[in-house]
């Protein structure tokens, strides 16, 4: 697991040294992976941790299928899925742009334009699969590694190769494959 040390003199108040001077507080950061993380929690004073949502992303990734999109967070019709990026990914295509953000690992992003045939419905939301290869040109690729952010664009055909497992998020619109397992994933005491 990779550790940072971090000092940050605006958020975490500090100390006074023998000399009456304020020292800067420090706190360390871990940066987990699929192999190596802490689950953290909810603490709850006074209520009901099913009122809560908590899960960890690496767990999840850990007992998912590869780049099976199970929901991690939700707002109205927006979610965050968290896929297993594990070897090549089927294509898929959204009507919407999309974000995936890489957690662990190294993923290779193929983009091409989807035929107008493969575009999904207007009204269609979060991805879908394609059937077969896309019919549009190549527009691409995009190699993300541990903190990098990409665009997956509206009506662009994409898919991920993962040279080793890893973990990706994708910010959508929760679709017909979204996989909402909160009873599964999340801390419920």
């Amino acid at each position: 697991m990779e550790r940072t040390s971090v000092r940050d003199t605006n958020t975490v108040p500090g100390k006074l040294a023998k000399s009456g001077a304020l020292e800067a507080a420090s706190y360390t950061t871990w940066f987990g992976s699929l192999e190596d993380y802490q689950k953290g929690g909810v603490e709850l004073i006074n209520d009901d941790p099913r009122h809560y949502a908590f899960s960890n992303v690496f767990e999840v990734a850990g007992m998912s299928a590869p780049y099976e999109q199970v929901a991690v967070g939700k707002n109205m019709e927006y979610v965050l899925e968290c896929l297993r990026a594990e070897g090549r990914s089927p294509w898929r295509t959204a009507g919407h742009d999309q974000f995936v953000l890489c957690l662990d690992g190294e993923v290779r992003i193929e983009l091409h334009q989807a035929g107008p045939d493969q575009l999904p419905a207007a009204d269609l939301p979060g991805s879908v699969g394609l059937a077969g290869e896309p019919a549009g040109p190549r527009m691409g690729r995009i190699t993300i590694r541990r903190g990098h952010q990409a665009l997956l664009p509206a009506g662009a055909a994409y898919r991920f190769d993962a040279t080793r497992t890893g973990v990706l998020v994708i910010q959508t619109i929760a679709g017909p494959d979204t996989r909402f397992r909160w009873a599964e994933i999340c801390q419920t005491a």
